[in-house]
């Protein structure tokens, strides 16, 4: 039974536990069991299968993600800030992650019923095609697949913020890092597994095992009336099932410990307000402004770098076309171990310590992929950063903690993703810019090499601002215990 350590809705100093006692096992497995549920979806939509239907199957354009993209961060930077805000008066955040939950659910199964039923199926390992291969997607089709897809990644990266605020709830301050890292380690489970579960109803095979037998295949594609086609728009579908079945022991188990009981009058202008205010008030907690500012350089980095780690391989380092998928399970695996490790380290040595340790190692990590000179030493950088990977995530939850009051975690969440968003546009915008400026007279190699160093850079600049934040973690402080 979780214990109250004091009133919650009055004033605390950042760093003040909520409970004593962690709450019961079923509820933090559940709750991490999320992170499996997401990761799903961040894999084969965000990833995978999304962007390479539209544009290789469908001959849409490149702007055409990068409208969606763009147009599903400005939605979240404009709105998760103030939803976290009013969050944080009734302080309830389950409900806002259940509704972002089914919305990101919908919306995908949407993507699949529009390619299945309003565009012709053509591309890659589609069983029938009713299509000609030159196909190219316009009009209303293409306006509906963006704005499903808007939708989908809009209320997919919404349930964030409100998921990362109920993790203080869950567990005293001495448990936060592995709570958060068995949450990473669930996570990057979820994108191995979701890709194995997702692939066979692309082509029918899986990574290693190869084609799988007709008759199975026949059989999975009956129970999936928007996956029968085979192909990527085949995938949108289950991907949304697996999604929302493994969401459910959250929606179940998980409950607001500490929500206002008594009748609230939300102050939606008062809530608008808030936003600009939780950048100033964050003066009165030493280092959150700086730790946000360090938090939009190196998620900027990390996510420029991810996106196009399997174009980098693919183009500058020769790798055959359409080995993504196993690129991304082979480099993911790592990442699991990596996790265990981040959330034990946090408890031990603190979250800043851990992510500063991180960050440097992705600094060693970032030259030498720039100057690894086979596919062989590439497979090692790679399955390397796959182990630094979740540090990061494991860390920054509990490192955000550390710096304001529990109250007030569902603002300043939302102003990381607010800040995390404002990164996703930035970041391949650099890319591109070194990549494409430098191509023409120098050739893929340096050019490509030129935008990794770019996100090296950015992990430097990271690196130096951190070293200006805080560090709040007790010394004397023991984890004990199991999860």
């Amino acid at each position: 039974m979780t214990a109250i350590v004091h009133d919650p809705s009055g004033t605390e100093e950042p760093g003040t536990a909520l409970v004593l006692n962690q709450a019961p096992a079923r509820e933090r497995w559940s709750w991490a069991l999320y992170e499996f549920a997401n990761t799903i979806f961040s894999m084969n939509i965000a990833t995978l299968y999304f962007a390479v239907w539209l544009v290789s199957d469908l001959h849409g354009s490149n702007a055409d993600v990068a409208v969606g993209n763009g147009i599903a961060s400005v939605l979240v930077m404009l709105s998760i800030p103030v939803l976290g805000a009013i969050s944080d008066v009734t302080r309830r955040r389950k409900p806002w992650v259940v509704g972002f939950t089914l919305v990101a659910v919908l919306a995908t199964v949407a993507i699949g019923a529009v390619g299945q039923y309003l565009i012709p199926r053509v591309g890659d390992s589609v069983l029938n095609p009713t299509g000609a291969t030159g196909f190219v997607i316009s009009g209303l089709p293409l306006v509906f697949v963006i704005a499903a897809f808007v939708v989908a990644n809009y209320a997919y990266q919404g349930a964030l913020p409100f998921y990362n605020a109920m993790l203080p709830e869950l567990a005293p301050p001495n448990k936060w890092g592995r709570l958060s890292g068995l949450g990473a380690i669930l996570g990057y489970t979820g994108s191995i597994l979701g890709v194995l579960m997702i692939k066979p109803f692309f082509d029918g095979s899986l990574p290693v095992v190869g084609q799988l037998p007709a008759t199975f295949m026949h059989a999975l594609r009956a129970v999936f009336p928007l996956a029968r086609s085979g192909g990527r728009v085949a995938t949108f579908a289950p991907t949304a099932l697996l999604y929302l079945v493994f969401s459910i022991p959250l929606f179940v188990f998980c409950r607001d410990h500490f929500p206002v009981r008594t009748r609230q009058t939300i102050p939606w202008r008062q809530a608008f307000h808030d936003v600009a205010n939780t950048i100033r008030e964050s003066r009165k907690y030493p280092g959150v402004l700086r730790f946000i500012i360090a938090s939009f350089v190196y998620q900027d980095a990390m996510g420029t770098i991810i996106s196009f780690m399997a174009l980098y391989a693919v183009v500058a380092m020769g790798f055959k076309s359409g080995s993504e998928t196993t690129l991304f399970v082979v480099l993911t695996i790592p990442a699991v171990f990596g996790a265990w490790l981040w959330g034990r380290l946090t408890d031990f040595i603190g979250p800043k310590n851990t992510l500063m340790t991180v960050l440097c190692a992705w600094v060693v990590l970032l030259i030498a992929m720039i100057a690894a000179p086979s596919r062989q030493a590439f497979w090692i950088v790679g399955a390397m950063i796959g182990f630094i990977y979740g540090g990061v995530n494991v860390a920054e939850r509990p490192m955000l903690l550390r710096l304001i009051p529990d109250e007030e975690a569902g603002r300043f969440f939302g102003l990381m993703v607010l800040s995390a968003r404002a990164a996703a546009i930035v970041g391949p915008l650099v890319w591109a810019l070194a990549v494409d400026g430098l191509m023409p007279s120098f050739g893929k190699g340096i050019a490509y090499r030129a935008g990794v160093a770019t996100v090296a850079i950015a992990m430097c600049i990271a690196l130096l601002i951190m070293r200006g934040v805080p560090d709040n973690f007790p010394r004397t402080q023991a984890p004990s215990g199991s999860l």
